[in-house]
Formats: structure tokens, sequence, C-alpha cells
């Protein structure tokens, strides 16, 4: 996926996120995702990042590819995003993955009832 993309892409839902309501003051679980032809590859990338995740999970899909996510504890920011995409980026390219994007979990405000 192209950067300029991918920054188009960020930007549209960190604008959404905004709108929504979203804490950007505070620091929270960024979840970065990728996809990769084997097990090995993904447990490789997911071990490139020990010490700087939360939390690096890899599981198995349903149709026999590997899933990778990566979960940063950080401000949710353009830039900062930006630039761990491009590490992340740097990392899951030469093993054969395959970036699929990042979320971040939303806490919605409770309704009086």
């Amino acid at each position: 996926m192209s950067t300029a993309h991918q920054e188009d892409i960020s930007t549209h839902v960190l604008r959404r996120m905004k709108e929504g309501g979203f804490d950007f003051a505070r620091i929270h679980p960024i979840e970065f995702y990728a996809t990769f032809p084997d097990e090995d590859r993904a447990r490789k990338a997911a071990g490139k990042f020990r010490g700087e995740s939360l939390n690096a999970q890899v599981s198995e899909r349903d149709d026999g590819a590997w899933h990778l996510e990566l979960s940063k504890l950080m401000y949710a920011t353009y830039g900062g995003i930006g630039e761990f995409e491009h590490d992340f980026e740097a990392v899951i390219e030469p093993l054969g993955g395959e970036i699929e994007g990042w979320g971040v979990k939303h806490e919605l405000p409770r309704k009086p009832v």
C-alpha cells in the first residue's frame, strides 16, 4: 500500500475519531495489522518489536495465511502513527508480509438511562 494512500486513510480515520469525541490527550494501545504467508515469518516480524510493543499476537486465518496484530502504547497522532507505520512496513515487507492498517478501540461515553 502506498504511503500517500495510507496517509489519506489515516487523516480520514483521525478526523472521524475527533468527531466521535476520542480522547487524544491520553495514551492508547494503537493496533497495527499485517498478514504473512506462514507462521515463521509472522513470528519473526513480531520478535522485531520486542520491548517496543504492548502486545504482539500471531494467529492463523481461515485461508491459511498468518495474521500479526501488534499493539503499541502511544498517543494517537498523525505523525506518531505514520512514523511507526513506516518502521512496521520496513520489517513486514522484507519478510513477505502485507500491511493491513491500524486501529484503536474507542470507549464510547455512556448515555444516561
